[in-house]
């Protein structure tokens, strides 16, 4: 039968302009090739530019306008960044180079195939980033950048299936934990034509035309040429929201019954169930995900909390606690703390608070595995999480996003292409008054979509462990909707603290 959900929720592929273009072969091409010249811009002007960073183009680009806009990008639509990803042109030279002297590449280990290494080069790069103040170094930001190339390029022409994609990139891991709650989702759109497709083309690819099946009256549409099919192991028919997906549109281009769609949906509907999801599994069955997810909340409030006055005079006590001073050690000290110990303990302690207060004992809830609550329920604090990041990066993008007019004009007078006055008075996109309102309400709404997560949450849970009421489904929830509000109380603690302007002429020591 129709999937008359599907039927009713908006397709973009069915848009009339949007969608013909979306279809075409080429599409992530024509939406990288721009991102990629600009990804070059940066580099050139991070190497040899004006290494002052409200006035190159690097840190401008980078800090500023690409962390806002892929906030914003994945609240509105999606994984729109990884989908033009200017990391993954270089890519086709890497899969040639792979199936012509490496017999298609080799597998990526077992021992790898999960997060906790994209976790761990997460971890690293938030330390870094803070330590080495990238935010100010254009130089660094452009090695940063080819960096990004070498790897990309150096582990996928080793490894087959986008094991960069799935498995190391920081950013896409980012991307992914963002577009959890997300409004658009590439699923199929009438799951009887993929329960008869015999080629499973979304997954396999193909090489050749298939002509029309004399047995039926479905209309092939595909045109002939290479399609491949999802390297990320994402069979469409079994695939369930966006974890994983970048959006790559193979899958679309694949698919010889035109049967797969970008649909809309609830946001964070996604994180409400635990179904067994291709490529993935279940969700309270990897503590590798929950971890990453975890580390994504608790990093939104840490990395904001780096930069407010009070961590500088906690970082001086907690160098006369260890009896010296070191950069280094101090931020690793609040690391630690912020990104691991608190964490931990936060979640263990909502987790047996869950198992604890299940209706009856000796139910399915009370005898499951704390890991596994945790598991299961710490995506409820995915909205809160991203809110925060929301927020954080909304400030510095509503402080300086209109310097990128300047730092272009400059740029373009270095080169010989611009003879007009840079207006390097241009910054603000708003009034300061309006940035903490507006960063309240980023927060705000996250914490309220939390909460109802984590209702929707635990009613599935149990539901399916054939318990119920709706004074069970609150007592259940009761520990993770007091670890939210928890969480929005210092939201709001850390943004009403002044905040470094990063990126803006004024960031040089200056605070709001």
């Amino acid at each position: 039968m129709p999937n008359s959900a599907a039927h009713r929720a908006p397709d973009i592929l069915r848009w009339p302009l949007l969608g013909r273009f979306l279809k075409w072969q080429h599409a992530r091409t024509a939406m990288q090739a721009p991102v990629l010249l600009f990804t070059m811009l940066i580099v050139f002007d991070g190497l040899l530019g004006p290494q002052l960073a409200p006035k190159n183009l690097a840190t401008v680009g980078v800090w500023l306008h690409y962390r806002g806009l892929v906030v914003l990008a994945l609240l509105v639509a999606g994984n729109l960044f990884c989908m033009a990803c200017p990391f993954m042109l270089p890519r086709q030279a890497a899969r040639w180079l792979r199936e012509r002297f490496r017999s298609g590449g080799r597998s990526v280990p077992a021992m790898l195939r999960n997060k906790w290494l994209a976790l761990a080069l997460v971890l690293a790069f938030f330390f870094i980033y803070e330590r080495f103040s990238l935010w100010a170094s254009p130089w660094l930001t452009a090695w940063i950048v080819l960096a990004y190339f070498a790897v990309a390029f150096a582990v996928d022409t080793i490894f087959r299936g986008t094991a960069f994609c799935k498995y190391v990139c920081p950013l896409g891991q980012f991307n992914f934990f963002g577009s959890l709650i997300s409004p658009l989702e590439i699923k199929v759109r009438e799951p009887a034509t993929c329960a008869a497709c015999r080629t499973k083309d979304c997954i396999k690819g193909n090489l050749t035309p298939l002509p029309p099946s004399p047995d039926d009256n479905t209309t092939v549409v595909r045109r002939g040429g290479v399609r491949y099919g999802c390297e990320l192991w994402l069979f469409q028919p079994r695939k369930v929201g966006n974890m994983d997906c970048t959006f790559c549109l193979d899958c679309i281009h694949a698919c010889p019954y035109d049967n797969v769609g970008i649909i809309g949906r609830v946001p964070t509907s996604e994180l409400w169930r635990d179904p067994f999801r291709s490529g993935i599994g279940r969700f309270s069955q990897r503590l590798d995900l929950a971890a990453l997810v975890a580390l994504f909340v608790f990093g939104s409030f840490i990395n904001a909390f780096a930069m407010i006055r009070p961590v500088y005079a906690l970082r001086e006590q907690i160098g006369r606690w260890l009896g010296r001073a070191s950069p280094t050690l101090e931020l690793a000290v609040i690391f630690l703390i912020g990104l691991i110990v608190l964490p931990a303990l936060a979640l263990i302690v909502t987790g047996l608070a869950t198992r604890a207060l299940a209706r009856r004992p000796g139910e399915p809830l009370r005898s499951e595995p704390i890991g596994g609550v945790i598991s299961r329920y710490v995506y409820a604090l995915v909205p809160l999480g991203f809110g925060m990041w929301l927020a954080h990066y909304s400030f510095h993008f509503l402080t300086g996003g209109l310097t990128l007019v300047p730092v272009v004009q400059s740029f373009l007078a270095d080169i010989g292409l611009f003879g007009g006055a840079v207006q390097w008075g241009l910054g603000p996109v708003v009034p300061g008054d309006w940035l903490f309102p507006i960063e309240a309400i980023f927060l705000y709404a996250g914490a309220f979509a939390s909460i109802v997560a984590a209702l929707q949450i635990a009613q599935h849970h149990l539901g399916a462990a054939q318990t119920g009421g709706p004074g069970a489904v609150l007592k259940v929830a009761a520990p993770w909707i007091a670890l939210t509000l928890l969480l929005l109380i210092s939201g709001l603690a850390i943004l009403v603290q002044p905040m470094e302007m990063r990126g803006t002429l004024l960031m040089s020591g200056a605070l709001q």
